[in-house]
């Protein structure tokens, strides 16, 4: 099978390449290289373009049998500031990607969503039951084209995954591609930062949260295991109708216990200080990933601990 992956030379994307690869499968790298990273697309085709580009997408849609779309804005705050931008690219560039593929013989479609269209969460962990009420310009982008390719695959006979994101951290364990943004907002490699001088200190954001600690509470999925299940979300296409699932360990780390297991896995203190709450951070986000285990058979491998080995390897490799 040939699988286009837009998006592909980026963080989730660049794995997933990696990950269908190893499967056997034919992969081509669609990105346009405005958040990507032409490195992390080494070793595939890379063709560079813009998802609103139609001609040149046309041209690779009939090479290819399934669509993967990891091509979005995904700073929460910077949606806040700039919704246009958020709605620009993650709602009418995706819906031309999907018009596209529309034109096109290809029907299935794998799409890169996130927790952030539940908000905050009416229970804890959260199944694909909870209401989808978005609390920022990011989750509502995103959540929009969730209801795009509802009513497509309603209309048109698409096949479609949804996969709702949790904290994707970690690297490859090959050490050939991990994390790259910049500004870098993630927590593990904001912490690496900190350890190693590149901003003065880490900034836990609230100390006074319901939780047992007082810091926030997130659920971190190694990117492989992320990558992993698109792979069998392309198995599970084959024969099942269109299904959003949530991708998560269905544990929850505070800010605090990932601060202390880095400490202990990699030996060096994190210089940390407070600071006020965020706007709109809810105090927990855990998935419950039973869905995705029934319908797929996946289920997230990686410890806390392999994760952050792993991203701390990625970061030593660019010191």
């Amino acid at each position: 099978m040939a699988i286009l992956v837009v998006g592909g030379a980026g963080y989730i994307g660049s794995h997933t390449a990696h990950a269908l690869r190893r499967k056997g499968e034919e992969v081509i790298i669609y990105d346009n290289l405005s958040t990507g990273y032409s490195v992390l697309a080494e070793g595939f085709e890379l063709v560079i373009g813009d998802i609103s580009d139609s001609k040149k997408l046309a041209a690779l849609l009939r090479r290819v049998d399934a669509v993967m779309h990891f091509a979005a804005h995904a700073y929460v705050g910077e949606s806040v500031e700039n919704p246009r931008k958020y709605f620009q690219n993650n709602l009418l560039g995706s819906l031309s990607l999907l018009n596209s593929v529309m034109d096109s013989r290809v029907r299935k479609f794998i799409f890169s969503s996130t927790c952030a269209v539940y908000g905050v969460p009416v229970k804890v962990p959260m199944t694909e039951d909870n209401p989808r009420l978005p609390v920022n310009p990011y989750g509502s982008s995103k959540l929009a084209f969730e209801f795009a390719l509802e009513a497509y695959a309603k209309a048109y006979e698409l096949r479609f995954v949804a996969f709702r994101y949790f904290n994707a951290a970690g690297a490859d364990e090959n050490g050939k591609i991990g994390e790259m943004h910049d500004p870098e907002t993630h927590l593990i490699p904001a912490i690496f930062e900190a350890i190693k001088g590149k901003r003065p200190a880490l900034q836990i954001f609230g100390d006074d949260y319901p939780t047992p600690d007082g810091t926030c509470i997130r659920d971190y999925i190694h990117v492989s295991d992320l990558a992993e299940a698109h792979v069998l979300g392309l198995d599970y296409l084959d024969s099942k109708d269109s299904v959003a699932l949530n991708l998560g360990t269905g544990q929850g780390y505070s800010v605090k216990e990932v601060v202390s297991t880095i400490e202990k896995v990699v030996g060096l203190k994190v210089p940390s200080q407070m600071a006020p709450r965020r706007p709109g951070d809810p105090p927990s986000l855990v998935a419950d990933p039973s869905r995705s285990e029934k319908l797929m058979n996946w289920k997230a491998k990686r410890s806390l601990e392999e994760i952050v080995s792993s991203a701390w390897k990625w970061a030593e490799s660019r010191s």
